[in-house]
């Protein structure tokens, strides 16, 4: 990943709403949330939401299908897995005492059902 796309992921996720949209669909897994369900559960009015989807998905951190009449967003979990490593890189020269409980963590969180870090 590029300096440019991690500011741009980064400057995506450092709005609250933005970043509960998002941890939301990282929680709803590959098969994603309809844009009203999103709503609903995260309390956002939908043109609030709307808004933080377009930047989220500008930022390549979600995507979109239709699904009938319903749009479903999911997070891209490729798009989330290149920040991370992009942070994590040459994390504290080499120190693997402060990197490992980082690199477990972020395991962990890659390795629940249906999701796919």
């Amino acid at each position: 990943m590029e300096t440019k796309s991690a500011v741009a992921s980064l400057s995506a996720l450092a709005l609250e709403g933005r970043l509960s949209v998002f941890r939301l669909l990282v929680q709803a897994g590959p098969e994603g949330l309809p844009a009203g369900e999103i709503a609903r559960r995260l309390e956002i009015l939908p043109n609030t939401l709307s808004a933080n989807l377009t930047v989220l998905s500008h930022a390549g951190l979600v995507s979109s299908k239709r699904d009938g009449r319903s749009i479903i967003y999911s997070a891209d979990y490729d798009a989330m897995r290149q920040l991370l490593a992009f942070l994590m890189e040459d994390c504290c020269g080499g120190a693997t005492e402060i990197c490992a409980p980082l690199a477990a963590i972020a395991s962990r969180a890659c390795s629940g059902e249906g999701r796919s870090c």
